[in-house]
């Protein structure tokens, strides 16, 4: 079934060991992110080891879901299934409150309103899973 314009239909994520708890946190409206004992940065996307300093004391925690544009574009063309029925979609990257930057979908605006510096927030789609999984990806709209 075709999305609407703008509401993007995502492939369905695979959640290996190391982005689990990042895949399961949005399929529960939470966004998770990683901190480093060591170190303190926090970081996206999640992995074994942080990438500031290479240690594995990582903790997983619910972060605040706001963010702002960064920097984006607006893709008018796209002929891979399921992106071609979505078109067109803004894909952008947020830099989060918490301070990484994820690159993400922005939703529920008029494509040409989208812009740098604009304040938005987590939002959450769940595709239909055939494992039973409760697993979501993360998208932003305006806050």
């Amino acid at each position: 079934m075709p999305g609407m314009p703008g509401e993007l239909r995502h492939p369905l994520p695979y959640a290996s060991w190391e982005t689990r708890g990042y895949w399961e946190g949005a399929g529960r409206g939470e966004l998770v992110l990683q901190r480093c004992g060591a170190c303190g940065s926090v970081q996206h996307k999640p992995r074994a080891i942080c990438a500031t300093c290479l240690s594995d004391d990582l903790e997983h925690f619910v972060a605040s879901g706001r963010g702002e544009v960064h920097t984006y574009t607006v893709t008018n063309q796209n002929q891979q299934l399921p992106f071609r029925d979505s078109c067109p979609y803004v894909l952008a990257y947020v830099e989060l409150e918490e301070g990484p930057r994820l690159l993400t979908n922005v939703v529920g605006v008029d494509p040409a309103e989208v812009r740098i510096g604009q304040a938005v927030v987590a939002d959450y789609w769940a595709g239909e899973r055939e494992d039973g999984e409760a697993i979501a990806v993360p998208r932003f709209r305006p806050a």
